[in-house]
């Protein structure tokens, strides 16, 4: 991808909660989050792992069956993000959570295979089953009421300023150029058309929210017939010897790794069962990604930050920085995968047993990225990412 080091629009940040916040809300956290009272249906979770722990905390970690399942992103109106990502990039709407005490909501979209139809109502407990137990990934589209309205609210930081660590989502076509020329016409604007700039044949065009979106032409082996297809999360990182081991032990692979001069981008996915990937370093792994449904985590080293002791990426959750969220991870156990980053020495912006919201996590990575931590499959009858607890 392009422009690691980038620097660009200074907007005034504000809070943007998630279903993290929901949790937060009951924490002793920064002051930003006030405690509400909720009205939420209280269930048990239906059962506990026995898995064992042992003294390997990559096994496991592999026992759990990581599954990359989410990207999110803080937005001010959803009725101009959810036209960019639906109406313009063919995303579906599988799922909302409503939060009304909290006063937020959260949509989750993401890229079905052409042809495939989407049966379910967001917001009823079949489209809770599907969000929770999909193999793919989706964008957590998280809205704050009122922003939509508030002539004070300028917008949420978009990433790619000094030391921001969140750069992109990405899109892959068929057509870079045609893509863009469409997209143009529509009114959209762009930060970096096809040709400008040294690297020809990718764009970067603005959603709603002033988010970089990128464009990548596709294989033209890849048997897609979607005109967009979600394909990547780019995240910048301190030192790859450190964060692309992490990641692996989450299940990922590294499928592709590219030099750029000064920097490396690093691309690592869930692949499906039954899939081998090339060398990451060969001329064949620019073609295997490029071919995949589901996205990549492309994480970007600028070199030399690795030997600065005291850098560090802005993550998306400071004063200043609030727009991208966090990423996060289907498992088979909350309390088992959170055993096995205690031994790995992670900190947390949540624990499963914080809050009043049982079950679910935020764990940090080794950049101090958080990462939800979800129960595959949700609790109880209501299959909902949390439980209450019980008073």
């Amino acid at each position: 991808s392009l422009m690691p080091r980038s620097a660009l629009l200074v907007l005034r940040p504000i809070i943007g909660l998630s279903l993290l916040s929901a949790s937060h809300a009951f924490l002793s956290v920064p002051s930003i989050f006030r405690p509400l009272s909720l009205h939420l249906r209280r269930s048990r979770p239906i059962s506990t792992s026995q898995i064992k722990m042992s003294s390997d905390a990559a096994s496991v970690l592999a026992a759990q069956k990581f599954s990359w399942q989410q990207t999110m992103l803080r937005i001010k109106d959803p009725k101009k993000s959810l036209a960019f990502y639906q109406d313009t990039l063919g995303m579906t709407l599988v799922d909302k959570l409503e939060f009304p005490d909290m006063k937020f909501d959260l949509y989750f979209l993401t890229t079905l295979p052409k042809g495939q139809e989407y049966k379910h109502t967001p917001g009823s407990v079949d489209a809770h089953k599907f969000l929770w137990t999909m193999s793919g990934a989706t964008l957590e589209l998280t809205h704050n009421y009122g922003t939509e309205s508030d002539a004070d609210f300028k917008g949420y930081h978009p990433g790619n300023q000094e030391k921001d660590g969140f750069g992109h989502v990405a899109f892959n076509v068929d057509d870079v150029y045609a893509t863009s020329a469409k997209l143009e016409a529509a009114g959209f604007s762009f930060k970096k058309k096809p040709d400008e700039g040294r690297m020809k044949g990718l764009a970067f065009v603005y959603d709603p929210d002033g988010y970089w979106v990128e464009l990548v032409k596709r294989s033209d082996n890849a048997k897609i017939e979607n005109e967009y297809n979600l394909s990547q999360t780019m995240l910048r990182i301190k030192d790859p010897k450190v964060s692309v081991p992490f990641y692996q032990k989450l299940g990922m692979t590294l499928v592709r790794e590219m030099g750029g001069g000064d920097f490396t981008n690093y691309f690592m996915t869930c692949l499906p069962p039954g899939v081998t990937a090339p060398d990451p370093s060969s001329p064949e792994a620019s073609e295997f990604v490029k071919t995949l449904f589901n996205p990549v985590l492309e994480l970007t080293h600028n070199h030399g930050t690795e030997n600065q002791p005291d850098f560090k990426h802005f993550c998306g959750n400071e004063e200043g920085h609030k727009g991208f969220g966090h990423i996060g991870f289907l498992v088979e156990d909350v309390d088992t995968a959170c055993a096995a980053f205690d031994q790995l020495g992670c900190e947390y912006a949540k624990r499963p047993e914080g809050g009043k919201m049982k079950g679910l996590a935020f764990v940090k990575d080794p950049d101090g990225y958080w990462l939800e931590i979800i129960k595959r499959g949700g609790y109880g009858d209501a299959v909902e990412p949390y439980y209450l607890e019980s008073q």
